[in-house]
This record gives structure tokens, C-alpha cells and sequence, in this order.
């Protein structure tokens, strides 16, 4: 006979409101599933998680009412009280009711439903020989925040789709809505363009890499590259929305310019174009030139991405701009005579600005990094505050809406202890614990500023970061505490937290993710390491504050 009270696991992220009753509900071979039609996604996806972990091939029906249900199974209803992502989850020994206004909400109801179960519900071949039962639960849930995310750069080193596709997964397993693919850079581009196909034939492969973080790294002698065809943009795109996630592109510019411009040498400055990628890490002085035919070549391609990228946001970077080729080429001199503009400052406001105006034309929000301030922020642009706080400030409080990514906090490339066999311990320390602490709204601002805070997102870029193991290593489980920092509402114990974390490291095992573990590194996660490089945070906060007063 088993126990009225099993034991009841917690989840991750922590609900809103949560509430234990006695009994609990069993999956079996005569267990059902079934949906309204708004909530198809969630339920097929819960049917193929169940069948891959336990076996069970459970019948999936459709109707709007539910009059097919035969009062004992999984039922997914529309509930349109309900706000947008927001779940009411029942478990009783007879049923699983779920209902959400819309897909989202039934796809988070859906993991949680799933953390319920022992943690082998997250295999992806099947446990033979066990009981798969959960407690008798009512949960109520809502996210704090709409924008809650991971970067992912596949330029330094490139993810395959599948790749990509497992991240997306984790990503919909820890209710994380957004994927921000960082798809081009001085070192790589990484999305076919049909219009412009050297862009990949030459700009997707470099002669090597750089090796270690520290200025003078000798490179490894290895050819890198690889991309993805607009049918893996597609599928990668329709695979995440399947599970409730946003994939939203990344295309740099003025700066990080170098495939580009070693792909097709008019768009740079000057005659001294690269013949390939960038091998090196860290800031390149190649830039776009300011040229009418150079706008007209990335609205052109930016307009292909639009038609490969529902999402309603585009980024265009932006960030880490050198002026230092504008301010010595005669040319961009004189352009600059012939548009007006007093300093170069101005002539990436210009240049943003000029790519932004397309995007709202094609009916995108432009986003960009916390360097787009300079000069003048464009209007209806959306920041990416990467340098601590202050840019998340000048922007909110002028009125324009922001996603939080502090350097310090959330930059999950850099290494999580100051121990020798730290992986590549690259960055300042940026433990769990600090991780955890992340808030995406600066305590400065007053509630109608704080509404512009769209919610948050951590990095993880790949210079060092160059297999799947690595990136599970990166980004897990500090990406756990980020998911509950953007999700739960409230006051946040890290006390609290941190067995909640430890148990949630058995569904992470069955996963097959490769963590850290909190304890540190394993023997077999521990190779050489460089010597870090010191966190900008500190050294820009001055210089955002000076241009605060340029963004009205």
C-alpha cells in the first residue's frame, strides 16, 4: 500500500502559490491526454517527454470542451482569466488539470508538472521497472518577467542545430522564454544570406583560433566554421515556439564588422580589407564604412533574416564600436561633413539609427547593446544593459525599454571560483550565489520607470566555450538560479534556494547536462587555465553617466 503523503518534490523555479493535498496520481498504460486546441503544443509535448522517459504511448485527443475527457487522464483547458504565461496546475489521484490563457502558460505548467514526477521523467530513453507517480498538488504560477533569456554566441565557436536545439530545450525546462542567437562577428558569420553568399563561403570559416584569454595567446592551427542554412534557421526557429521560446537574431553592426568585410571589401574603410575572419579574441578596430551602398547591403540582408525570424525584436549590436578607422580615413571625414554630424559619436547614432528606421518599416523593434546610448539614443530602440547597471538607468528613464544583462552578475562564460582548476577561468568570479542574487531593475528607479524593464537575460559567449559539454558546464546550474531570479516574484533566500538546487541536480542528471557541480570542478572538468581579464563594469559606469544627458 502506498503512503497518502508521498513525499513531495520542490520546484525550480519556486511558485507562487503551491499546495500539497493527500493521494497522488499515477501514469499508466491506460493513462490519457487531452486538450483544448489552443493548448495543442504543450500537451504533444508532454505526450513525447512522457513516452521518451517512461514508454507509454498515451492517446492524445482534441476538443474544445472536453466532452471526449473521460474524467481520468491529463486535461489541458483555455482558460482566458488567466494573464498571459500564467498556469493553474491540479493534481489529484483521479486527474491533472492544466489551464492557461494561451500555449506558454500550458507549456510551464507542463514542466512543472514534470518536476513532480521522479527525476527520471527527463530521460530520453526510457527507465524500465519504475513508478512514476506524483503527489497530489495545486500549484498557481505567473512569471515576474515577460523577457526572460539566454544568449547563446555560435560566432567564436560554432553550435550545430542539433546543438542548438538541446539548449532550447533546457532553456523551455527551466520556463526560459527567449533564445538571443548572436549570429555574426569579427570571427565568423554564421546564417546564410542568399543575396550575399560569401558572406558564409567566406566569412563562415577561419584559418584558427586564438587559444587562452590573455593578450599574445598563440592560436591552435585548426580551420573553424561552419553555419546555418535558412531551412536550419527555420527549423530551429518552429522548434523553439513548439516549446514556448523566442528566438530572436543578432546581426552586429557598425563594429565586429571583420567576416563581413573579409567576405565583400567595400563595406570596410580604407583598401586594407582582411582576406578572413578574425583569429583573435577581444575588441577588432574593423568597422563598417558609412556608405549609402553599405546601408543598402545590411538592410538588404537584415531584411532576409526578418522573413526567417518571427520574433519581434532584432538585434544589431552596436556594442564595442572602435572609431579609430572613421577618424583617420578622409572619406568617412568628409561623409561625416556631408551629413552633418560633428563627431564620430554621431555617426554611429547616424548609422543606427538609419538601420533601426528600417526595422520599425518591416514592423521590428530595434534592439541593441548599451553602447547604442552614445551619441544619442534612436528612437524606439530597446537596450541590452551589459555594463552593471547604469546604461539599464539612462535608458528607463528616458523612456526606453530595457533587458538586463550585467556583466557581473550574469556573463556565465566567466568562471564561477577563483580555484586553479577552474576551466579557462576567464572574467571576474561570478558564483551561483551572486547569480542568484541577479535583479534586473535597478533600485533607483520609481514604478513607471521600472515598467521599461522588460526582464532579463544571461551571456555565454564562446570564445572558450567550444563543444556541448562545455556550454552545459558554463551555463548550469547557475542558468537555474537566473531562471528563478526572472520568474519568481518576492523576496529570494539563497539558503532557501540552494537544496532546492541540489535536488534539482537529479533532473539535470537524467537530462544528461554536464554541470558543474556547486562543490567546483571535477578531475575530468579541470584543464589549463590563462589568467582572467578584469570586469569593465567599474571603468564604465563613469562614461555611461557622462552621456545620459544625450538621450532625451
Amino acid at each position: 500500500m502506498h503512503s497518502a503523503h508521498m513525499p513531495s518534490p520542490t520546484l525550480l523555479p519556486r511558485a507562487q502559490s503551491r499546495n500539497s493535498t493527500e493521494g497522488e496520481f499515477e501514469l499508466t498504460s491506460q493513462t490519457t491526454v487531452s486538450t483544448h486546441p489552443a493548448l495543442l503544443q504543450p500537451a504533444l509535448r508532454l505526450q513525447e517527454r512522457l513516452r521518451a522517459a517512461t514508454g507509454l504511448v498515451l492517446p492524445l485527443t482534441v476538443d474544445d470542451d472536453g466532452s471526449r475527457d473521460q474524467g481520468r487522464g491529463i486535461r489541458f483547458d483555455l482558460d482566458t482569466e488567466l494573464e498571459p504565461e500564467a498556469f493553474d496546475l491540479q493534481v489529484t489521484p483521479a486527474t491533472v488539470r492544466v489551464s492557461a490563457s494561451e500555449a506558454r502558460g500550458g507549456h510551464w505548467a507542463m514542466q512543472t508538472l514534470l518536476q513532480l514526477f521522479p527525476p527520471a521523467i527527463h530521460r530520453h530513453s526510457p527507465a524500465r521497472g519504475m513508478r512514476w507517480a506524483a503527489p497530489a498538488t495545486h500549484v498557481r504560477d505567473a512569471p515576474r518577467f515577460g523577457w526572460r533569456g539566454a544568449m547563446l554566441d555560435v560566432v567564436r565557436h560554432f553550435t550545430p542545430a542539433r546543438e542548438v536545439r538541446r539548449f532550447i530545450d533546457l532553456l523551455a525546462m527551466h520556463r526560459l522564454n527567449t533564445l538571443h542567437l548572436h549570429l555574426t562577428d569579427d570571427q565568423g558569420w554564421r546564417i546564410a544570406i542568399d543575396r550575399y553568399p560569401l558572406l558564409t563561403e567566406i566569412g563562415g570559416w577561419r584559418p584558427e583560433s586564438q587559444v587562452g584569454a590573455t593578450h599574445g595567446s598563440p592560436g591552435d592551427g585548426r580551420p573553424h566554421g561552419g553555419f546555418y542554412t535558412q531551412d536550419d534557421i527555420r527549423e530551429i526557429v518552429s522548434y523553439a515556439a513548439d516549446r514556448g521560446v523566442t528566438v530572436i537574431p543578432e546581426i552586429e553592426l557598425p563594429g565586429h564588422a571583420q567576416a563581413a568585410v573579409a567576405a565583400y571589401p567595400h563595406l570596410g574603410v580604407g583598401q586594407n580589407a582582411p582576406a578572413a575572419p578574425w583569429t583573435k579574441w577581444g575588441i577588432n578596430p574593423a568597422v563598417f564604412n558609412a556608405e549609402e551602398t553599405t546601408i543598402d547591403f545590411l538592410t538588404n540582408v537584415l531584411d532576409e533574416v526578418i522573413d526567417l525570424f518571427p520574433s519581434e525584436y532584432v538585434c544589431i549590436g552596436g556594442d564595442e564600436c572602435p572609431k579609430v578607422q572613421w577618424r583617420e580615413d578622409p572619406r568617412t571625414q568628409e561623409r561625416m561633413r556631408e551629413l552633418g554630424l560633428h563627431d564620430e559619436e554621431q555617426l554611429q547614432s547616424w548609422f543606427i539609427g538609419r538601420i533601426a528606421e528600417h526595422l520599425r518599416s518591416r514592423g521590428k523593434k530595434p534592439l541593441g547593446w548599451d553602447e547604442i546610448l552614445e551619441g544619442g539614443l534612436v528612437p524606439g530602440a530597446s537596450v541590452l544593459s551589459w555594463r552593471g547597471r547604469v546604461g539599464a538607468l539612462a535608458a528607463a528613464r528616458a523612456g526606453h525599454d530595457v533587458v538586463a544583462c550585467p556583466e557581473d552578475t550574469v556573463y556565465l562564460d566567466y568562471r564561477e571560483s577563483a580555484l586553479p582548476t577552474e576551466p579557462i577561468p576567464v572574467g571576474t568570479v561570478t558564483t551561483l550565489e551572486t547569480v542568484y542574487s541577479f535583479d534586473p531593475v535597478p533600485a533607483e528607479l520609481d514604478a513607471a520607470e521600472a515598467r521599461h524593464v522588460l526582464g532579463g537575460q544571461a551571456n555565454l559567449w564562446t570564445e572558450h566555450i567550444d563543444s556541448a559539454r562545455g556550454l552545459d558546464y558554463r551555463a548550469f546550474p547557475r542558468l537555474c538560479a537566473v531562471a528563478e531570479a526572472l520568474w519568481t516574484d518576492g523576496e529570494r533566500d539563497f539558503d532557501e534556494f540552494e537544496p532546492r538546487l541540489i535536488e534539482h541536480l537529479a533532473r539535470l542528471d537524467a537530462a544528461g547536462v554536464e554541470y558543474r557541480h556547486p562543490d567546483g570542478p571535477r578531475p575530468w572538468q579541470q584543464r589549463p587555465g590563462v589568467e582572467g581579464r578584469p570586469s569593465s563594469v567599474e571603468e564604465s559606469a563613469a562614461h555611461l553617466a557622462a552621456i545620459t544627458a544625450n538621450i532625451g
